[in-house]
């Protein structure tokens, strides 16, 4: 039997054995890369979890830092008109940049699409270019 770079001919091999060759190595890197995706996706949900927990703690100082800026301007205003009318002023203003922000996030987040494991995606177009190669250099 002919050798080629100090291995067996694989064009000497069965068929047969190729494709069993190639099952095997195709359901260790479909493995593989859901291993991947699973650990990609984790860090990122770590990542996001720690970033939402501060989220939260900056939410709830600037709640407080609102609400003394909203007395105080109702308190300024009331210096010249009367303290309902003063309240009514700042709470449609709120509302309007309210609605402003809320249209703008909106926009944001379905810009953002789906999240997906970019990696993995990227990796497993990969191994399918390696398997179809395999595949055409095993019917030769």
């Amino acid at each position: 039997m002919a050798e080629r770079n100090g291995g067996n001919d694989q064009y000497d091999r069965p068929t047969g054995e190729l494709l069993r060759e190639l099952s095997q190595q195709t359901t260790e890197l479909v493995r593989q890369e859901i291993d991947l995706a699973k650990a990609e996706i984790g860090e990122k949900g770590k990542q996001a979890g720690i970033g939402a927990g501060m989220f939260g703690g900056a939410g709830l100082f600037g709640i407080g830092a609102f609400a003394a800026l909203t007395t105080a301007i109702i308190a300024a205003l009331a210096l010249a008109m009367d303290t309902w009318i003063a309240a009514l002023i700042v709470a449609v203003v709120y509302g309007v940049v309210a609605a402003v922000l809320a249209q703008r996030g909106k926009q944001k987040v379905q810009e953002v699409g789906a999240p997906v494991p970019e990696q993995a995606k990227d990796s497993v177009k990969e191994d399918v270019q390696w398997a179809k190669t395999r595949m055409r250099s095993g019917r030769k």
